[in-house]
């Protein structure tokens, strides 16, 4: 057996997988009560806006995919939220920007992650909403430990925050102090805010009745107003090096509801892999596993250079039709991008030499049309905030080994994403990526505690594309959970942050675990590499042509044959790729046996199993 920085846990009772121990424990817990997957994830959720708030916040989204007991297909809860109803391309243009700011409050969209996780909580779950939200308000009134890159990234954040958004500095510079790796940290805000919802709840009569008060007194109530307060009233500095108002109304806000929806998927051996729809990046894995069916992919070494450039040449196929035809809009040719026959076309146009080409497919003969491909460096950036991404240009800070995004060349902090992946005795499994309302990605509103999401970054202001900025409508996101089926029979749920990067990564470690049996752990461990050959979906969208990243522990040989072959590599850290998180299941005879895996790169993520 191959060695693993740790088991991949196996039990019967539950698991539950995510990116910071203490969410993996308190979902554990809520198992422990009798509750259910769902819940589970719900209260990892809630954990992780606190002790991960550089990668996801309040004021985020996150897509979840549910897959109760015995059903014969997932359903997916999308709380990717809108735009504004004000935010239209000549809104932007007439302020002189031909592009999405990535931070401050012009790229803010509805937050929909509260939504989300309360609708999982009411439509599929067993706990009140005091069970729940509890260990949320323990940890941001009574502190939790913080991990090294969060006291590094608040620590280069200073200069941001003193300067332009005072309600971010009043929070995370206590005493006009970076706080201490290792040392409590506390958000008495969004522990108070909490702490109100309940407190308002405790009137209704019935778990659901509860709920329901929680969503109007986000929606509909003092929060939207205080939302819709700020962005009206407050100018905030942005990446465009200039300060805008907000767009977000408490009308926006009371509009909003999440999409239930049906996910799109396709077959792979006895194996079927379901994501969220083209308003997402979720299709992007489905592609290129279409595209592989008629290869050897099975038969080749995960480490070997024919391994790498043909995943890697299959994601460039696949992200170009992503920026080609993707998005919230009725004009998606899902059904033709998905399909064995548009397939066949795309993976005739890979070679045995890296493209430097952007290559959108026609499905159905129609025309594709791309966005702008900016370089990198082709846009002058002021050098405080970002985006999102983990990108392989991106530098460490000094002593940072901790394997998460990091400073940029030009000084830009970027933020990420999170993960949680349940399973519990009865079979249900649940997938969810939340993201958004880092704070690096917007001030902090006064009174609430918890940053804005700048999704809204990830439209495009050139007209006539499926993701060309509209009022109301769902940017195309990056977030992309995961949920496999093995012989009709839900087995596998998991997903990783990483931005553009997420269904690249995913796909390595399916492939692994599928054709050459790697074990959860052991497909999350292996070596793993991801190409930039594409528009990134972050301000300042540049694309890095023919650019390969690989984690050191591949060979000599498997990097000087990449080159040879045309990838422009760069080697990145040893543990530098992904943070994957993992839960599956299957059946010894009529007892339930539970697997899960997480990923030591970052070293916070764990697996709670038994």
């Amino acid at each position: 057996m191959t060695f693993t920085t740790r088991p991949e846990l196996r039990g019967t009772f539950g698991a539950v997988s995510s990116t910071h121990w203490l969410a993996s424990t308190v979902g554990m817990s809520i198992l422990e009560k009798g509750h259910t997957a769902f819940d589970a994830a719900v209260a990892a959720g809630f954990v992780l806006q606190v002790v991960e708030p550089h990668l996801n916040g309040p004021g985020g989204e996150v897509p979840i995919i549910v897959t109760p007991a015995g059903a014969d297909k997932p359903t997916v809860i999308s709380s990717q939220g809108p735009s504004p109803a004000k935010a239209t391309v000549q809104y932007f243009r007439d302020l002189g920007l031909d592009i999405i700011p990535g931070t401050g409050l012009l790229a803010a969209c509805i937050p929909g992650a509260f939504g989300a996780w309360l609708t999982l909580l009411r439509d599929y779950g067993t706990a009140d909403l005091e069970d729940v939200l509890a260990p949320a308000i323990y940890y941001a009134k009574n502190g939790h430990p913080l991990v090294p890159r969060i006291a590094n990234t608040i620590a280069s954040m200073r200069e941001l925050f003193e300067t332009h958004w005072p309600s971010s500095a009043e929070l995370y510079l206590p005493g006009g102090q970076a706080p201490q790796s290792g040392k409590l940290f506390r958000n008495p805000h969004v522990a108070a805010l909490y702490q109100q919802i309940l407190d308002q709840t405790k009137s209704a009569k019935g778990r659901e009745a509860r709920i329901e008060v929680a969503l109007d007194f986000w929606y509909r109530g003092p929060v939207a107003e205080r939302i819709d307060d700020y962005c009206a009233t407050e100018e905030v500095w942005d990446v465009s090096g200039r300060r805008h108002k907000g767009l977000i109304t408490a009308q926006d806000m009371a509009d909003y509801k999440p999409q239930i929806e049906t996910p799109v998927s396709v077959a792979y051996g006895d194996f079927e892999v379901f994501k969220c729809g083209a308003w997402s990046q979720g299709p992007v894995l489905l592609q290129m596993l279409q595209i592989l069916k008629g290869t050897d992919i099975a038969d080749l070494d995960p480490m070997s250079a024919d391994f790498v450039h043909l995943v890697v040449e299959t994601a460039k196929l696949a992200m170009a039709d992503r920026e080609a035809w993707y998005g919230d809009s009725p004009d998606v040719p899902l059904e033709t991008l998905l399909s064995s026959h548009y397939a066949d076309g795309r993976r005739a146009l890979i070679g045995g030499t890296a493209s430097m080409d952007v290559r959108p497919g026609s499905p159905g003969g129609r025309t594709p049309r791309l966005p702008p491909l900016r370089t990198v460096g082709s846009i002058p950036q002021p050098g405080l905030g970002g985006g999102e991404p983990t990108v392989a240009r991106e530098q460490k800070l000094p002593n940072d080994k901790e394997g998460e995004p990091a400073l940029t060349r030009e000084g830009a902090q970027r933020g990420d994403t999170v993960q949680v992946s349940a399973v519990d005795r009865w079979g249900n499994m649940v997938s969810a990526t939340p993201s958004g309302g880092w704070f690096q990605s917007s001030p902090v509103i006064p009174g609430l505690g918890f940053s804005l999401t700048t999704r809204g970054q990830m439209f495009w202001l050139e007209e006539g594309l499926n993701s060309t900025l509209k009022p109301s409508t769902r940017p195309r996101t990056t977030l992309t959970p995961s949920t496999v089926f093995r012989d009709r029979r839900p087995y596998m749920a998991f997903g990783t942050p990483g931005g553009d990067q997420q269904d690249q990564w995913q796909l390595i470690m399916l492939l692994r675990h599928i054709h050459r049996g790697m074990n959860l752990q052991e497909a999350i461990d292996a070596p793993s590499f991801h190409t930039d050959h594409l528009p990134s979906s972050f301000w300042p969208r540049e694309i890095s042509f023919g650019a390969l990243t690989l984690e050191s522990r591949f060979s000599t040989a498997t990097q000087e044959e990449l080159a040879a072959r045309g990838h422009k590599i760069t080697i990145g850290d040893a543990w530098s790729e992904g943070r994957l998180a993992a839960v599956a299941r299957e059946m010894d005879g009529e007892t339930q046996l539970v697997k899960a895996g997480a990923n030591p790169r970052g070293v916070q993520g764990y697996a709670v199993a038994r």
